[in-house]
């Protein structure tokens, strides 16, 4: 407690703009508000209409990044009603950018657009399968909306996090409900946890990896590594054996005992063996094979 005690610490609120978005931490400035409340904010694209993700809090000033920016003011009935006006022009803005589009004929998914909270930017999201000459295009949105245009493509992953949708297990998509940040996902996860490697079911709708895959990665990695591995040779109750097949969360094993090679494989806790030599490595290739040039199968020459 006396070593927390003497680390600096800031006091902070957390905003969010988008229901899916990232929380940011700002400066209160001597407000008071709690998780609910609407605020408006300082940011580098002007003053934002945000929702207070948690009240005012002391962190840690190396957990802040600094400078921080200032929370503004409470929000007003007026803001409020601002930012709803901002919500509804957004999607008339959408669909005469659509339109746009086709006319033009690019090769682009609209996925949302943003107005900033005074009006003074249109930001409009878009995927690609590659690089989209969009010149014309904003100048057809620069004299159609008379504010400054800025088109941003984002990846299938952030496409998915703004549409939103049901995952394989029914509900709403983790990135479009709670996920802050991508976190990095491999298939070294799903081979740990015993999943079928069928990209079918372990990729999300956005095509990717799922997100879930990295939620129980740490204690599945933890619990095999006190699990023996399958192939290694255990000592039991019963004599010595063989590991075919193991389930680290349930701290059990199967073992075929050297004795008994033909009978059923026995279960086991993993308390109740002794490791006695993990799996062994396939053979390395000798030297003298791996430096044998290969040779070329002759083709028939064709006669001239």
């Amino acid at each position: 407690m006396e070593a927390d005690a003497s680390v600096p610490r800031v006091e902070v609120v957390g905003i969010r703009f988008r229901a899916s978005g990232k929380v940011y931490y700002f400066d209160p400035k001597g407000n008071r508000v709690s998780a609910g409340d609407c605020a408006i904010v300082e940011t580098v694209r002007g003053p934002e209409f945000g929702e207070v993700s948690f009240g005012n809090r002391m962190i840690r000033k190396s957990d802040a990044a600094t400078p921080l920016r200032p929370m503004l003011r409470v929000a007003t009935q007026e803001d409020i009603a601002r930012n709803a006006e901002n919500r509804a022009k957004e999607q008339e803005a959408l669909r005469y950018c659509q339109e746009r589009v086709t006319a033009r004929e690019l090769e682009m998914k609209l996925i949302d657009a943003q107005y900033a909270f005074d009006n003074s930017k249109l930001l409009i999201y878009f995927s690609s399968e590659g690089r989209v000459d969009f010149r014309d295009l904003v100048k057809d949105l620069a004299a159609a909306f008379h504010t400054r245009i800025e088109l941003r493509q984002i990846g299938i992953r952030d496409e998915a996090k703004m549409l939103g949708g049901l995952g394989a297990c029914g509900r709403p998509l983790c990135c479009s409900t709670f996920l802050n940040d991508f976190g990095q996902v491999s298939i070294k996860m799903a081979k740990e946890q015993n999943l079928s490697l069928n990209s079918l079911k372990i990729s999300g709708i956005c095509g990717r990896l799922m997100c879930c895959l990295r939620y129980e990665a740490d204690t599945y990695a933890a619990e095999a590594k006190l699990t023996p591995p399958v192939r290694s040779t255990v000592k039991t109750a019963d004599g010595i054996g063989t590991v075919v097949s193991s389930v680290p969360l349930a701290g059990t094993v199967k073992v075929v005992l050297n004795d008994a090679p033909d009978a059923e494989p026995k279960t086991y806790s993993r308390d109740e063996v002794v490791l006695l030599a993990k799996r062994e490595k396939a053979p390395a290739q000798s030297t003298e094979a791996r430096q044998q040039p290969r040779k070329k199968p002759q083709k028939d020459k064709k006669p001239r």
